[in-house]
């Protein structure tokens, strides 16, 4: 009998295949005895990246979002991170931020204790590490680019730690459809103004495909010489000119009702109390 019941147990803590709806019942328990379930946190931008020919070409849109509303216009989402290594954010904009500057710190530590060029990789296990021990909750997705002794090198890192390493990388709400422009027309060993044109229209498609991108286009261009940040590299969405002067006359507009108020206001001098004070 023992060995019975013993069986028993060991088949119901198997796992079975399929999926299990458990936490479905869970949720809607909670949800009906009052508790609010926490909602989804949604960001907005593009950000995107290349390899070509002599080096790594950063790209990222400008807006910044507050739920649906447009916080800033003109946000800086390439982050410095070394003299030859940047890195695009994308995610709740505080996070990016913070990480991008702290390993930047650590970076510079490290440079000044080895009198060596930071290289790219070094970078990538510093985040992706710090990332990781926070199981996602830090929201920051980011593509890493830089340039040093082994030559260009891209990353994309996602919030919860895991990388890629490829020629062409996007990330961020719009990045379906800068991926979309960097598959059509992606080819190794591309020259300068080709791959940051490339770069200028995947992050283009972002801003008129996505409500969370938006705003200009802002490049940066790594390469062993050095790195050209190009902030703005064109203004996407250009507010067109009013057509016409909309000024009303007073009295336009009518007054439903009005109230006065009057009220008498009595100056009561307050009796100084303190203590002397000697000033040297």
């Amino acid at each position: 009998a023992d060995k019975r019941f013993s069986t028993m147990a060991a088949n119901d803590c198997a796992p079975h295949g399929g999926f299990s709806f458990d936490l479905v019942y869970r949720n809607e328990m909670m949800a009906r005895a009052g508790l609010k379930l926490p909602k989804a946190r949604k960001t907005g931008t593009t950000i995107a990246g290349i390899i070509y020919k002599d080096g790594v070409v950063l790209g990222a849109d400008t807006r910044a979002t507050e739920g649906s509303i447009v916080a800033d216009k003109n946000c800086a989402k390439i982050h410095y991170i070394a003299p030859n290594i940047y890195c695009c954010g994308a995610g709740t904009a505080a996070d990016t931020e913070n990480v991008t500057n702290m390993i930047s710190s650590q970076l510079e530590l490290h440079r000044l204790q080895t009198e060596r060029k930071s290289l790219v990789v070094t970078a990538c296990r510093m985040l992706k590490q710090y990332l990781f021990r926070y199981q996602g909750h830090v929201s920051a997705a980011l593509v890493l680019g830089g340039v040093d002794k082994d030559g260009p090198h891209l990353y994309s890192i996602y919030p919860h730690g895991s990388v890629d390493t490829l020629p062409f990388v996007t990330m961020g709400s719009g990045s379906l459809a800068a991926m979309a422009v960097f598959e059509s027309r992606f080819k190794p060993n591309m020259e300068l103004d080709e791959a940051k044109q490339l770069v200028h229209d995947a992050i283009a498609a972002g801003v008129f495909n996505d409500l969370g991108s938006g705003s200009n286009v802002d490049l940066c261009v790594i390469t062993a010489a050095g790195v050209d940040y190009i902030r703005p590299h064109d203004v996407a969405n250009v507010r067109p000119p009013r057509q016409q002067e909309y000024i009303y006359a007073p009295g336009t507009t009518g007054i439903l009702t009005e109230t006065v108020d009057r009220f008498e206001v009595a100056e009561v001098a307050a009796p100084a109390v303190g203590v002397s004070m000697e000033v040297a």
